[in-house]
Order: structure tokens, then C-alpha cells, then sequence
């Protein structure tokens, strides 16, 4: 996995936002890009990201993204961010709506690119799987998933819902709603809590994998 070389928040949340689509474009695009250049000013980055775009965001976007972490990463910490704002609402996707809107108050910058890579503040439908799976590589710690972050329990994340997993949880009884949404998100983990209330969250991987092979 990319974002395991590094064991850098800021780079893991770079990985995440881009993980949708075939695994393998999404593996090619990360491994394209230079990381190092969050370190570096803002000429670099826009130099070293030059001509690069991946589906719906185009070379400014990802530009965007670069600089914005970058300014963040010099005096933030995403873990801290996130979990100032989960020990007043005890909320996942509320926190995760809070950092959202902290990465878009670091740039005037907007495009219909740009919003799909971060998300939407305030949905109440939006499952947030890319934002779900940053908080459980960056919360659990095993051979797929790097434990950075302390302050925040396993037994609290959501499921990264995607449609593979969305479609087997269906099939399993585990999911009622007929939509692909955050209900469903909710759902499904309230269902694995049941099986592990203290790491729901495990049972992603495998859940995902039946769903794309099409086991069931």
C-alpha cells in the first residue's frame, strides 16, 4: 500500500481522498507523485504536480490539495484536529465534517473537482468511505492499516462503505437500507458490532473482497 511507505498522516489523507476507481489506476496515479514536495514551497509543488490529473480532478485540484496540506502540515496536527472535535460530539462523521471544512478554510480555491476529492460539509447522506478509510488506517493497526493516531478507539470507527462492500452486505441481511448511503454505513457497522463490538471495523477487508470476487 502507497501511503505505508511514508507512515505520514498528511500523506495517508492524499492516498485515501484518491481511492476510488480501479485499484490499479489508483496505484499507478499515487505512484507517480513525489510526497517530499509537502515539505516544499509552493512553486515546487505546482511544478512537480505540472500535467498531472486523475478522473475528475484536474492538475489545479490536485495542485490545491498539495499546498493547502502542505500550509497545514506545517503547524497542525489532522490527528489532534479530529479528535478535538470527537470528544465534544462523540460524532465520527460530524468530526470528519469539522475537518473538512478546516481543509477548506486554507484556500479560496473552488471547482466541482476539488469538492469530490474533500467531500461535502453538512451531507446526511454521503457514506464518506474514502474519509472512513483514512480514519481506519490511521486508527487500527495491523498488516493492512498503520495505527498513527492515538485518542480515538477502534471500537468507534465506521465502516469505508463502497459498493462491493455495500452490495455483499445486502446480500449477508447486514444492511436494510435500500440506498448506498450513510444509513447504510450505519447499519452495517451497528450489524459486525454485534460479532466484535470492540473492532467492528475489522471485518472491512474481508467483507470487500467477497464483494468485488463475487463469492456470494
Amino acid at each position: 500500500m502507497v501511503a505505508k511507505r511514508t507512515n505520514d498522516e498528511f500523506v495517508s489523507l492524499i492516498c485515501a481522498l484518491f481511492a476510488y476507481g480501479k485499484a490499479s489506476s489508483i496505484v499507478k496515479f499515487l505512484d507517480s507523485l513525489d510526497f517530499d514536495i509537502l515539505d516544499q514551497d509552493e512553486t515546487t509543488i505546482c511544478k512537480s504536480l505540472e500535467k498531472k490529473y486523475y478522473r475528475f480532478q484536474n492538475t489545479k485540484d490536485i495542485q490545491t490539495l498539495f499546498i493547502v496540506l502542505s500550509n497545514m502540515k506545517k503547524t497542525l496536527s489532522l490527528n489532534k484536529l479530529f479528535i478535538q472535535n470527537f470528544r465534544e460530539t462523540n460524532d465520527i462523521i460530524n468530526s470528519i465534517q469539522c475537518l473538512i471544512k478546516i481543509i477548506y478554510s486554507h484556500t479560496t480555491y473552488n471547482s466541482r473537482g476539488f469538492k469530490f476529492l474533500i467531500g461535502s460539509t453538512d451531507s446526511k447522506t454521503a457514506p464518506y468511505k474514502r474519509w472512513n478509510l483514512y480514519l481506519r488506517w490511521m486508527v487500527r493497526y495491523d498488516n493492512l492499516d498503520m495505527g498513527l493516531w492515538s485518542g480515538l478507539d477502534k471500537k468507534h470507527l465506521l465502516v469505508p462503505l463502497d459498493t462491493h462492500t455495500y452490495n455483499i452486505g445486502k446480500k449477508l441481511n447486514l444492511i436494510k437500507s435500500k440506498s448506498y448511503n450513510q444509513k447504510a454505513v450505519y447499519e452495517l457497522t451497528n450489524s459486525l458490532r454485534k460479532y466484535d463490538i470492540y473492532d467492528p471495523i475489522k471485518y472491512d477487508f474481508i467483507l470487500y473482497r467477497i464483494g468485488q470476487e463475487g463469492f456470494v
